[in-house]
């Protein structure tokens, strides 16, 4: 390819950034006198809002709670904020299809992971990018990977996000955080594409975030609170009205 038919290729517009600059702010607690969720119903207009949801999995299974954005709402202000309270390593998921499509292939051919998490090779966004770490630069990654109108030159391969390939079906099939993400957007009408973080507590070795952290924390920076469990009865109890599982 020529160089001057390269540039004409990649003359387009990275992905905006959402107008609002929301990021979660401290409040005061509410009193609680013993541990709940928030109603589902508030958490989907939360993440339909742009808002982080805290997402907790089983506790016999993983038993860590995750902050989950979507990812075309993912602003620089909100991945800066997703880095400084997570482990860091931040990951988005996508379909299968979808990965297929951006030429993003699998991490490894046999995959050990103990809870069999499907990492794919890291990518970073090509275009307004510079080491592909900063808050800036994985944001506007993330909001490239849910884009429609990305394909698979805009990446460059390795990286610095990690995409995670959601098995279809989402959480009816696989009750993680990787198929959360997916659902969740597709619940709000939005790009199929969620950004996911572990939560840590801010103590000195970094310990995770278990069932009780979270719900200080979430409720220390108002944000709603709900579980795989939830997302997976919310689904059986709203079936899509084609009957089609996306």
């Amino acid at each position: 390819m020529s160089h001057a038919s390269s540039l004409k290729q990649h003359a387009h517009p990275s992905p905006a950034a959402p107008s609002t600059t929301y990021r979660p702010t401290l409040r005061e607690p509410p009193q609680r006198t013993s541990f709940a969720f928030d109603p589902i119903q508030d958490a989907l207009a939360a993440f339909a809002a742009g808002q982080f949801l805290v997402v907790m999995d089983d506790e016999n299974r993983e038993n860590e709670g995750d902050l989950i954005i979507s990812a075309s709402q993912c602003t620089t202000e909100k991945m800066a904020w997703m880095i400084k309270h997570t482990s860091g390593y931040i990951c988005i998921a996508l379909p299968g299809d979808r990965l297929q499509e951006l030429a993003i292939p699998m991490m490894v051919p046999e995959n050990e992971d103990r809870h069999r998490t499907a990492y794919t090779v890291t990518v970073d966004y090509k275009h307004g990018t510079t080491t592909g770490i900063s808050a800036h630069d994985r944001s506007l990654t993330a909001r490239a990977l849910a884009s429609s109108t990305s394909t698979a030159e805009d990446f460059s391969r390795p990286g610095h996000m990690v995409p995670l390939r959601a098995r279809e079906g989402g959480v009816l099939t696989r009750k993680g955080h990787t198929e959360s993400g997916v659902d969740l957007c597709l619940l709000t009408g939005q790009s199929p594409a969620g950004v996911l973080c572990e939560l840590v507590n801010d103590d000195e070795q970094g310990t995770m975030a278990r069932r009780d952290d979270c719900r200080a924390f979430a409720d220390r920076w108002g944000l709603k609170m709900i579980s795989v469990e939830m997302i997976a009865e919310w689904k059986r109890s709203h079936p899509p009205a084609n009957g089609v599982e996306k």
